[in-house]
């Protein structure tokens, strides 16, 4: 069985003390896994990403991140050198005007030194597909970098779990399936990844999908549940997979197909239909 790494325990939050974006929220999040969180705008996505690593304390109940209270001043090291975070903004975390001067900061505040050191900024750019971008400076970089710039800062630091703040957000399609294929390698090496975003691309390729409204957990379960609920994500204003939508016209118009969330899967099932014929 494995252990809990995240558990948010009938946890309160609010920001001016009388309107709450979550109340007595209960939310485990196992080691290893790959969860993805979706909801709308005020849905508390961010918040609960915040809490995760105590940049964000709850007024009231308990978050624990490995197993340490998150109000905990003697944890607070520990928890944001072990829980890595990636904001939706590259500049908010940027730090250096060199890139390797950067992606090293981290690790370095931990007290890693070289030859450790360099290895950990080479593998990261590595993982991010920067390599030969060592010497350049991250002012003169597109968003799209700078956010691979932080992701690879995060990753540096060797984290047990990667947080993911809509951190695609400012990435083209190319770079959110890059950033996709580090998540997944990732995962399948044995980090914990939690994700949050409005795409439904990344969402169906977690292994759990957890869906907030209003601050509370309305949706919960494998992408494959979760994802193809289309009325329900409706009336949540997020968007439908488009195999989902696709895979659920078909079937209105009698075509034997089932209910898909990926573009791999309904190519799948629309092959298996031509072959049949």
């Amino acid at each position: 069985m494995r252990e809990t790494f995240v558990s948010f325990e009938e946890a309160a939050f609010s920001y001016d003390g009388e309107h709450f974006v979550f109340e007595e929220l209960d939310l485990a999040i196992e080691q290893g896994s790959f969860t993805c969180i979706l909801g709308g705008n005020g849905s508390g996505k961010s918040t609960l990403a915040k809490h995760v690593n105590a940049l964000l304390l709850p007024d009231r109940g308990t978050v624990y991140t490995f197993g340490r209270d998150t109000r905990d001043e003697e944890s607070t090291y520990y928890i944001r050198s072990n829980a890595g975070m990636v904001f939706q903004s590259p500049d908010d975390q940027l730090v250096a005007s060199i890139v390797e001067d950067d992606i090293a900061f981290g690790p370095e505040n931990l007290g890693i030194e070289n030859p450790e050191l360099a290895q950990r900024v080479k593998s990261a750019l590595e993982e991010v597909g920067l390599q030969g971008f060592e010497k350049h400076e991250t002012t003169a970089l597109s968003g799209g970098q700078k956010q691979r710039v932080a992701i690879a800062g995060a990753l540096a630091m060797d984290p047990a779990i990667l947080i993911l703040d809509e951190a695609s957000s400012m990435l083209d399609p190319r770079g959110r399936a890059g950033l996709m294929r580090v998540c997944r390698e990732l995962h399948e090496a044995g980090m914990t990844i939690i994700m949050i975003t409005h795409f439904m691309e990344e969402a169906a390729h977690a292994d759990r999908v957890v869906v907030l409204d209003k601050g509370r957990v309305c949706l919960d379960g494998a992408p494959s549940e979760v994802l193809a609920q289309a009325s329900e994500l409706t009336r949540l204003n997020l968007d439908v997979p488009f195999a989902c939508q696709l895979s659920i016209q078909l079937q209105k118009l009698g075509v034997p197909v089932a209910t898909c969330i990926t573009e791999e899967e309904i190519k799948e099932e629309l092959c298996r239909l031509h072959s049949s014929r």
